[in-house]
């Protein structure tokens, strides 16, 4: 098993354990309010999200994943989504180890 495909099942337990913010707007709100440890950015989202969550994150200083594609981040949570942001940095901490 490769280390993406470990991220994609820890990212299932992050969200069935109630510590990922999914959507757009939703994450925007946790970037703001600084809940969330590190957003993960589908790298095939239009240009216009990616730029504005570059550069939220960069802005706000919260870390910014974007190894996944829209289809492996939607399989991965079970919902289609582009953007997702982890709350807890353990998690966080972790997913960041696998993926780098």
């Amino acid at each position: 098993m490769t280390n993406q495909e470990k991220a994609q099942q820890l990212l299932g337990l992050v969200r069935r354990a109630g510590q990922l913010t999914t959507g757009e707007q939703f994450t925007l709100a946790s970037i703001r309010d600084r809940s969330a440890k590190l957003v993960i950015l589908a790298n095939d989202a239009s240009d216009n999200t990616l730029k504005q969550f570059r550069d939220k994150t960069a802005s706000y200083q919260i870390s910014l994943d974007e190894t996944f594609t829209k289809a492996d981040l939607s399989a991965a949570i079970g919902m289609k989504r582009t953007v997702v942001a982890i709350k807890d940095a353990g998690f966080a901490d972790k997913l960041k180890a696998l993926l780098s």
